[in-house]
């Protein structure tokens, strides 16, 4: 009908693309070394934030006699670290559009103004609590960077062999910050009522001041030459990529906030990743505040019987210049009874009360968290050797949380459950909840990665902290409520 032969484009199927048309060139990649360099920044830098974010927490008796709070005032100084999550967009807009330089850059800026506010040594109590809790806040500013950008850091730097292992540590060793906290606090800051050769001793408020005052310009220290090595180098990206996937074309901001919140899968898992890590995060920051009701120091029972004479007494007394009766007197107001009879005092004690109570505690919230960190790593070194298994590892690891939870809250019904209370069970039921519900961090990590790529990492986990920071929020603010009494 005088029609032509067909063309050999217009034989061409309309909606399958030609091959030749599709194939994209072979992405050149390759690892650096200095990729171990940046990581070590980046943990060192979120190591000190979460040092300062729990640096109140395990000194609370101390803070109380040198600066005036009250256990709700302890609480609103940890619940600052949630409160900085409140302009996490802002933070994802500014990773996703310039880069991880520019968005540590500025939590580290943050941190640095914030140690420096609450380091200034005034003697007006009001405005230096106004200037502490200050300085709380900003540093809480750099917890949605520093918290987020683990699994950005390791997909931009690290192969996919070693993407888990990275994300890891970059993102658990902010939680060995707040372990490091439960240890340098006690240790370097006296408690108002300290033990040394057995004997109990007063220690001044100015004593007490000076040696937070110490903790504070060591931490602002460190923070300065962080800020400083980040200034002088942290590239945002390798000049080639590690892998494919980081190579890769990656969804708008606005495109990739949509997605999250319409994948319901991924909202369930965020649910399951949030409320434990949450709770567990708010509980460890007031750990020593919540378990001083119920004596954690007093759990091996013991006590000491001390039978002074009148005649032993006032001879002590001359000899000491009076100290020994300012000891008597604090030994009185401890004790669990005490009774007077002709010519003598008799106490009876717990051993445990001197020194103890803020000790133990703070050893507890110490290997609960970096059990959890070790642990957590392995884990993810085992996830990087055999894929596919991340979900059988989660279910195993909040299992196991769940069940060690419940032994926890037992062992303080045992006049119900008969179960035993001791030393040995506090320890063992606290660490291995740290354990499990801490190193399910990276898990969860990639996991949320795998489930809405290609999302870009540092939006994805930034959803997830900022939900899990909103339980830990909501904890912190329950008990500011709760925690109405002084010390």
């Amino acid at each position: 009908m005088g029609a032509g032969s067909s063309t050999e484009a217009e034989r061409e199927p309309l909606l399958v693309p030609r091959p030749t048309e599709t194939s994209s060139p072979p992405v050149n990649s390759r690892v650096y070394r200095r990729r171990w360099l940046v990581l070590t920044m980046f943990s060192l830098l979120a190591l000190i934030q979460g040092m300062v974010w729990n640096f109140w927490g395990p000194i609370q008796n101390s803070a109380a006699h040198a600066y005036g709070f009250t256990k709700s005032d302890i609480a609103v100084l940890v619940l600052w670290g949630p409160v900085g999550f409140i302009p996490w967009l802002l933070f994802m807009w500014l990773m996703d559009k310039k880069g991880l330089r520019v968005s540590l850059l500025l939590s580290a800026f943050l941190m640095l103004l914030g140690a420096a506010l609450r380091s200034i040594p005034l003697t007006e109590q009001p405005l230096r609590r106004w200037l502490i809790h200050g300085g709380q806040f900003l540093n809480g500013l750099a917890g949605p960077t520093i918290m987020s950008a683990g699994p950005y850091l390791s997909t931009t730097w690290f192969a996919p062999d070693q993407r888990a292992t990275a994300t890891a540590v970059a993102s658990l060793v902010s939680y060995l910050g707040s372990a490091a906290s439960f240890v340098v606090g006690p240790l370097v800051v006296p408690a108002p009522n300290d033990t040394q050769a057995g004997i109990t001793m007063a220690v001044s408020n100015s004593s007490i001041r000076d040696r937070i005052q110490l903790v504070m310009y060591s931490e602002l220290t460190a923070i300065a030459v962080l800020f400083v090595a980040v200034l002088v180098y942290f590239p945002s990206r390798p000049p080639m990529p590690p892998s494919v996937a980081a190579a890769s074309q990656r969804l708008s901001y606005r495109s990739s906030i949509c997605r999250l919140l319409s994948n319901l899968r991924f909202l369930m898992i965020s649910l399951a990743y949030a409320v434990p890590t949450g709770v567990i995060a708010g509980w460890s920051g007031v750990l020593d505040m919540i378990l001083t009701p119920v004596n954690v120091s007093q759990v091996q029972k013991l006590q000491v019987v001390c039978i002074f004479s009148m005649s032993t007494q006032q001879y002590v007394e001359r000899q000491t210049g009076g100290l020994f009766k300012v000891i008597i007197r604090q030994m009185l107001l401890e004790s669990r009874s005490h009774r007077r009879m002709e010519d003598e005092t008799v106490l009876v004690t717990p051993l445990s009360l001197y020194h103890c109570q803020k000790v133990d505690a703070g050893w507890i919230g110490f290997w609960s968290i970096v059990g959890g960190c070790v642990f957590g790593v392995a884990m993810a070194r085992f996830a990087d050797s055999i894929r596919g298994m991340l979900k059988l590892i989660l279910v195993l690891m909040l299992a196991g949380a769940s069940l060690s939870s419940t032994w926890f809250t037992l062992t303080f019904l045992s006049r119900f459950t008969h179960f035993p209370s001791t030393a040995a069970t506090l320890y063992t039921s606290c660490i291995l909840v740290g354990i499990f519900c801490s190193s399910s961090v990276p898990i969860f990590f990639e996991l949320f990665i795998e489930t809405v790529y290609p999302v870009p990492e540092g939006i994805t986990c930034g959803v997830v902290t900022f939900l899990g920071n909103l339980v830990t929020g909501l904890l912190l603010f329950f008990l500011t409520f709760y925690c109405k009494g002084g010390f």
